[in-house]
């Protein structure tokens, strides 16, 4: 198998192994708060994350350069999960999905003040036909913009903030400690919140949670396989794979059927994205490209290799 091929099929389990994670946070959140299933999801990916971060060698100490930023991120992490975990409760897959796949065109657009990159008027031109696609799938004024769509939104913002910062941050921090940190910061917060939010939990709904944890775990290594085996031009479109599981599971498992305005707002959010990327990958348009030496979009992976 090709180095190309190998990560366009790691691409393809990760963004899968996304999408199962989310179908699964979406059923356990009709009983159980967002707070109490990030903190058991992350409690039982720590422990196969940090087997993998001690088994690297290369890793002298994970003490952070500059623990500021990174505690920022941390934050932007959580804040964009927990948005994110929230509006896959009590919205449909593929409308969430949407409103998420917003952040590579917010990343072009915050790149320009918060990175000194420079945008020219076709990225800026698919930013805004994109933010049109979110107005449609939001339609305002002809229906209810609910907390799940601010939630979505909120984590779109966060992630894309997250992003940036990572990009800023260039090679000044290792992988592990922008993996680990958010990881630990995660589970104090949400471990605070256990005492008002907590309920019993069922062994089989405790099980679920430990399979989140396991998909994440999955979903991030298979991610850095498919950017360390191919060019991130290839890797990073295929995020939007995730559409299509978002629409099998919601029809599958909870009876949604996305509807034509989110059907017509995603696939002009998708080519917005794909023009973004597609326009960053060709050489001399600029000096950096944010969207494809950024993290991935998901707030829960780590950062990509370069």
């Amino acid at each position: 198998m090709s180095a190309t091929l190998k990560g366009f099929a790691a691409a393809l389990f990760a963004f899968a192994f996304f999408s199962s994670h989310d179908a699964i946070i979406k059923a356990l959140g009709g009983t159980y708060s967002v707070f109490q299933i990030i903190f058991f999801s992350m409690l039982f990916a720590f422990v196969p994350m940090s087997t993998m971060m001690l088994a690297d060698k290369a890793i002298d100490n994970f003490r952070p350069r500059h623990p500021w930023l990174v505690l920022l991120r941390s934050a932007l992490t959580i804040s964009s999960m927990s948005c994110a975990f929230y509006a896959f409760t009590v919205l449909p897959l593929a409308e969430v999905y949407a409103l998420l796949f917003a952040t590579p065109l917010l990343v072009t657009a915050l790149s320009v003040p918060l990175l000194g990159e420079t945008v020219r008027m076709q990225r800026w031109a698919a930013v805004f036909v994109g933010l049109v696609g979110v107005l449609i799938v939001l339609r305002p004024g002809v229906s209810a913009l609910t907390l799940g769509h601010v939630s979505a939104l909120v984590a779109s913002c966060s992630s894309a903030l997250a992003s940036i910062l990572v990009r800023k941050l260039g090679g000044k921090e290792r992988p592990a400690v922008l993996i680990l940190y958010p990881l630990l910061l995660s589970m104090l917060v949400m471990s605070m919140t256990l005492p008002v939010a907590y309920v019993p939990v069922a062994l089989s709904d405790l099980g679920l949670m430990a399979v989140v944890g396991f998909l994440s775990v999955m979903a991030q290594y298979s991610t850095i396989v498919a950017y360390r085996s191919a060019p991130a031009a290839l890797i990073a479109p295929m995020q939007y794979s995730q559409i299509l599981w978002a629409t099998f599971f919601g029809a599958m498992f909870f009876n949604e059927t996305p509807d034509l305005y989110v059907a017509i707002g995603s696939a002009i959010i998708i080519l917005s994205g794909l023009f973004v990327v597609w326009r960053e990958s060709q050489k001399n348009v600029s000096d950096m490209t944010p969207v494809l030496k950024t993290a991935n979009p998901r707030v829960d992976t780590g950062p990509q290799p370069k």
